[in-house]
């Protein structure tokens, strides 16, 4: 499986975040028997009152060229393992370029 998936014009993503991390940025693959692979990303916010995720979607926003509102947790709010929508991206990182076309 993929870290991440189309629906229509949604990119549907799975993330292992990891917060407090010294700059913001992709990581690994993790490649998962029974569930949907996940891409890391590291970001610098503390897991503190919703904080890293705030920052984990203005981040996504800014990589995919694409308003914060187009950005979705669909679910993990509280967990390192999150599911996330992105509505219509206008732009692709290197790692979903290469995997897409």
């Amino acid at each position: 499986m993929s870290f991440y998936h189309w629906q229509q014009d949604d990119l549907i993503l799975y993330v292992k975040t990891q917060p407090g991390a010294s700059k913001d940025g992709f990581g690994e693959i993790i490649c998962n028997e029974n569930q949907a692979d996940q891409i890391k990303i590291r970001i610098t916010a503390l897991p503190l009152d919703g904080k890293a995720n705030k920052h984990l979607i203005g981040y996504l926003g800014k990589l995919f060229k694409v308003a914060k509102s187009q950005v979705t947790l669909l679910n993990g709010e509280t967990s390192r393992n999150k599911k996330l929508q992105i509505h219509a991206p206008a732009q692709l990182p290197d790692a979903i370029k290469a995997e897409k076309y």
